[in-house]
């Protein structure tokens, strides 16, 4: 038995190929199996190579690896893209009646199963259901329960009516009907099932589950891969909590209507990707001087301009920490885990109401597309804690007063933190400006008070250092002589690359740091260690570049910016390599 099963699906863009690879890890993570996926699509609606790979085990997973054992092949390119990962006894699933794929070369090695997938689809009820057909397939392949299917077809299109549930579920038994009545042949896979219940959810959806946890009750964004995600989650949800999403004409119109909603006294969120940010820029300065709270969420593609919309990078830390004329406080959260997803979020909207700062809460395409299972205590409601800082009522608000009663909303303060009074409170009319201001509000350019207000915002930031804990996560041996660093969705690959490099008598002592700014000191781990590596997706090292910064050492890198992210094996051999350099 295979305890670390690896599967796939591909074909063009516009052919199913993300419905039916979530309908498989629906099927999988239902049946108490871990799961793991990763995507390979094109930035076009139609055409195009794209791919939806799961990864399964009875133990947990947290990456991809450079192995596939069964795949289903839409078109000939799926064979040549993943031949690589393919070995010797992995099943080949696909149709040799259609044109394209009459001729379709399978490897000696390898197992060809030609299954009419189109034809059996069109006997259950129509030519749509062809993948459902090949899921059938690989379920005869792997001897998995295909009641674990049926449950996950009867979820994914029940809403559409029970006819359409069962011709699914014929289309499906059709195909494992076929390879069982048609081939004689020994398979090498049997995927075992457990009672363990698990929740499968991507990033982009534990951002908005966490979003509505925190208390997030007003929303506004403009679709933009990979960040649409969240917008869909919150839709439909939010409103069952008294809140609102709204689909803004453009990135400028959706942070300042966000920007509108928590001047108003809610919880509020934006989130875009790298394009998006650049438009927001000015807002976002509005946003820091006004002192208001609010939520930017940036999963990252790669760039610049349009780049490559569904690709993975982390190219926009500079941006998120400098981006912006004059100097702006703000806070950058990098998740580093889905679930990880869902606490920064809930920290996010604590740190920017304590605060009453812009925080960026980043996450990446890796992060926002990956569909992984959890335990569902690891989204503990019940430990979610809303801080909403410093807010005055009619019993405070006397204390922030002038004389002449007017409140201060920008009073000058030892921890740089102000008075906040939500519209209503009694006492608490204000105004706030984008231009320098005085305590009341009021613009000003009297040099004293520009001095003062400035550094009244700066020191909210090092009041933070002192009050927050910014601490990494940590992984590996403690005592060893490697040290790797690295941020966003690249840890799980770090963890799993644990267990390849020990086969090589490698320790490695792996830091994960889920904070950019303010982040932790790392100067007392480099100095222990006799090599520093920093592993990110992007070609110039800007989190290293940090790193160097704070520690005043120089670090090895290894950076990645071709637009997949890392594999746990592939990872390992690179930080082995770079060690015998």
């Amino acid at each position: 038995m295979v305890a670390d099963f690896n599967w796939a699906i591909g074909g063009e863009a516009g052919d199913g190929i993300d419905s039916t690879g979530k309908i498989f890890a629906q099927a999988l993570s239902r049946s108490g199996r871990h799961v793991f996926t990763s995507k390979d699509f094109a930035s076009r609606i139609r055409g195009g190579y794209t791919a939806y790979k799961v990864r399964t085990s009875v133990d947990r997973v947290q990456s991809v690896v450079d192995r596939l054992d069964v795949l289903i092949a839409l078109t000939p390119r799926t064979i040549e893209e993943n031949l690589p990962e393919l070995h010797e006894g992995s099943v080949i699933i696909y149709d040799g009646e259609r044109t394209t794929m009459e001729n379709a070369e399978i490897p000696e090695e390898m197992v060809g199963l030609d299954v009419p997938l189109k034809r059996l689809a069109e006997e259950a009820g129509g030519a749509i259901m062809r993948n459902v057909v090949a899921l059938g397939a690989a379920c005869e392949v792997t001897d998995f329960p295909i009641e674990n299917l049926d449950s996950a077809l009867e979820k994914r299109f029940k809403d559409k009516g029970q006819k359409l549930v069962d011709n699914n579920q014929e289309a499906a038994r059709a195909g494992q009907s076929y390879v069982a009545e048609e081939f004689d042949h020994e398979f090498d896979y049997e995927l075992e099932t457990t009672d363990n219940d698990y929740v499968l959810l991507n990033g982009d959806e534990a951002i908005g589950m966490g979003a509505i946890a925190a208390g997030c009750r007003f929303y506004s964004g403009y679709p933009i891969t990979p960040a649409t995600d969240v917008m869909e989650y919150l839709t439909g949800r939010i409103e069952r909590y008294g809140g609102h999403v709204v689909q803004a004409e453009d990135e400028l119109s959706a942070i300042n209507m966000a920007l509108g909603a928590a001047r108003g006294g809610a919880r509020s969120m934006t989130a875009t990707s790298g394009p998006g940010i650049d438009l927001m820029t000015e807002t976002f300065g509005l946003v820091a001087t006004s002192e208001t709270p609010l939520v930017i969420c940036n999963v990252m593609r790669s760039g610049p301009s349009t780049g490559m919309p569904t690709k993975q990078e982390q190219g926009d830390l500079n941006g998120m920490l400098y981006g912006g004329h004059g100097e702006i406080p703000r806070f950058v959260l990098a998740p580093t885990t889905i679930d990880e997803c869902f606490w920064k979020t809930v920290e996010a909207f604590n740190l920017a109401e304590k605060y009453q700062t812009p925080v960026y809460l980043t996450a990446d395409l890796s992060l926002a597309v990956t569909e992984q299972t959890y335990e569902p205590d690891a989204f503990d409601m019940d430990a979610v804690e809303i801080d909403r800082g410093f807010v005055v009522d009619e019993e405070t608000i006397g204390d922030h007063q002038t004389d002449a009663e007017q409140f201060k909303p920008h009073e000058i303060t030892d921890d740089g933190i102000s008075p906040r009074a939500f519209p209503g409170t009694s006492g608490g009319a204000h105004m706030s400006t984008g231009l320098e201001h005085d305590e009341l509000g009021r613009r000003t350019e009297e040099q004293e008070m520009r001095v003062e207000q400035v550094d009244k915002r700066n020191r909210k930031v090092e009041t933070a250092e002192d009050r927050e804990n910014w601490s990494p996560r940590e992984f590996g041996d403690a005592e060893a002589d490697t040290l790797v660093v690295s941020w966003g969705s690249n840890e799980g690959a770090l963890i799993e690359a644990l267990e390849y490099l020990e086969e090589d008598d490698i320790d490695v002592r792996v830091i994960s740091v889920p904070y950019i700014f303010p982040r932790p000191d790392l100067t007392e781990a480099v100095e222990a260690a006799e090599e520093t590596i920093v592993v990110e997706c992007n070609a110039t090292g800007q989190f290293a570049d940090l790193v160097e910064h704070d520690v005043l050492e120089r670090v090895e890198r290894i950076n990645k910016y071709t637009g997949v992210r890392f594999k746990a094996d592939e990872l390992a051999r690179d930080i082995k390599a770079t060690l015998e350099a």
